[in-house]
């Protein structure tokens, strides 16, 4: 049975009256957690360590022995911030006055008149993120989702002073933000890359869970270069520093003092930290905070192509020599993938002198290009490689960005599909021309996940209409087949081993 996780928006704004009851919704799937919090209980008394008002400074770690997180924190506290968000909601209200059933508790109303005779009313919402000061005259970078649907923001500094901060823009795709506050001369953080990374390395986090101020975790990188779901824009940095509610934002530090990362979500089964924790690298965020302060918003660029993960039968279908590459299974009509001349069938390997070694490759590659630049495109077909030129569109035009993925599966042994022409009127519902409608399904193909009533338009990258060019495709086949189906007016590749 698949586990039920929590995924929460880390601060979608969360009402007071909510503090003691259930946070999120449920889904089924990755229980990625954003890190915005509630409000925390109050608490009687706080004090800022004074070595949290000095100037942040790089802090050199020796080349072996010990890191001297203490060192790092002390001189870092001073530039990570706390930020309270607060905005209203409209809930409507049931005969007795408690907010009806299926109200969405994040923000945005139903419709009124619900049919229970009452008008609906505001509520207040609140909640609490982390960042940190880049720019001594009040740059703020923390993620997109700890300010989304806020009316104000907070800034709260360690030496108690708050500020009204402007939201100069948002980036949904990198879950970046960047706030201004009105002062001059604050203290600021070291920034480094996440390109000297290794997987092994110490790192840092500061920030405000549960709204404890300034509060240091340390941590390993576990992994570089992760792709997350809804997340394709962004190579995660993976690592095992505690992260919970108000973490959001936060900076994540290396062994030198410097920040390489922004943290951002967790996985997780109950919605608390559980070892996996995720920070934007850094080099990202910077890039997206220049384009916001230049000119209030950020680009990515969108190839317009559905691809998914080649696996080692889909590979020994195509004649690559490993599992490598995105699998084209899609291409939007009149995308520049469609202009430049690519096709559903192919094996995009490159991305200008950047291999694309596995399938969330291809979205971060394009995403980090600018909308209108040409870019060489390196591809597989036919049992050779291939290049064409495209012109990145802008991925403002369509949010699911440069590359979709569609799900793949594998199985063995025979085909195991029943399959007949399609009638004229089914081809003009389909919409297509070409293909062999899939009557019954059973052995590989059953176990690979194909279903009765997909169409199959192709084997191995080449269009098939009849049952006679399946049956030949399949003799000719070594080790393995990959068939392109058409489902639900989508595409997509499923492999079979047939040796």
């Amino acid at each position: 049975m698949s586990a039920r996780y929590l995924r929460h928006r880390l601060l979608p704004l969360v009402t007071a009256m909510l503090v003691s009851g259930a946070v999120g919704g449920l889904a089924v799937g990755w229980g990625l957690s954003r890190h915005g919090t509630q409000a925390p209980l109050p608490i009687t008394a706080t004090t800022t360590p004074t070595a949290f008002l000095r100037t942040a400074a790089s802090v050199a770690a020796p080349a072996s022995g010990p890191v001297d997180f203490a060192t790092i924190a002390q001189a870092n506290g001073a530039a990570v911030v706390n930020i309270s968000v607060s905005g209203t909601r409209r809930v409507g209200l049931t005969g007795d006055g408690a907010p009806r059933q299926g109200a969405n508790p994040f923000g945005f109303p139903f419709p009124f008149p619900d049919g229970s005779g009452e008008a609906p009313r505001k509520d207040i919402v609140r909640g609490q993120g982390s960042g940190f000061i880049v720019d001594k005259d009040g740059l703020v970078l923390t993620n997109a989702h700890v300010v989304d649907g806020a009316s104000h923001v907070t800034v709260k500094l360690p030496d108690r002073r708050e500020f009204q901060a402007r939201v100069l823009g948002t980036d949904p795709m990198t879950d970046v933000a960047v706030l201004k506050i009105e002062a001059k001369n604050l203290p600021t953080v070291p920034l480094g890359t996440e390109k000297d990374l290794r997987v092994g390395d110490w790192v840092l986090a500061i920030g405000s869970p549960y709204g404890f101020e300034n509060t240091a975790t340390v941590g390993v990188v576990s992994a570089k270069g992760r792709s997350l779901p809804d997340e394709s824009y962004v190579p995660f940095i993976q690592t095992d520093a505690a992260i919970n509610p108000g973490n959001s934002g936060g900076p994540l530090f290396n062994a030198r003092g410097q920040v390489v990362g922004i943290n951002s979500q967790i996985f997780s089964h109950t919605g608390g930290y559980q070892g996996l924790s995720f920070s934007i690298p850094i080099d990202v965020a910077l890039k997206v905070k220049d384009q916001i302060v230049k000119s209030g918003q950020a680009q990515h660029a969108r190839l317009g192509v559905a691809a998914q993960e080649v696996n080692q039968t889909l590979a020994e279908s195509f004649g690559l020599d490993a599992p490598r590459g995105a699998l084209v299974a899609q291409v939007e009509p009149g995308s520049p993938a469609d202009k430049a001349g690519l096709r559903s069938g192919d094996v995009i390997l490159r991305v200008g002198k950047e291999p694309v070694d596995r399938i969330a490759d291809l979205p971060l590659l394009v995403g980090q290009a600018q909308p209108g630049e040409r870019v060489d495109i390196g591809y597989w077909r036919d049992g050779r490689e291939a290049q064409t030129s495209v012109e990145l569109a802008s991925a403002s035009d369509d949010r699911a960005g440069a590359a979709k993925t569609a799900s793949a599966a594998g199985s063995e042994h025979k085909l195991g599909l029943m399959l007949r022409p399609l009638s004229e009127p089914e081809r003009r519902a389909s919409g297509t021309r070409q293909g062999l409608l899939i009557e019954d399904v059973t052995g590989a193909a059953e176990l690979a996940g194909v279903q009765a009533g997909d169409l199959l338009i192709g084997i191995n990258g080449k269009p098939v209409s009849t049952v006679a060019q399946v049956k030949a495709e399949a003799r000719e086949a070594k080790q393995a087949i990959a068939l392109q189906l058409l489902r639900d007016g989508n595409t997509l590749f499923v492999p079979l081993r047939v040796g």
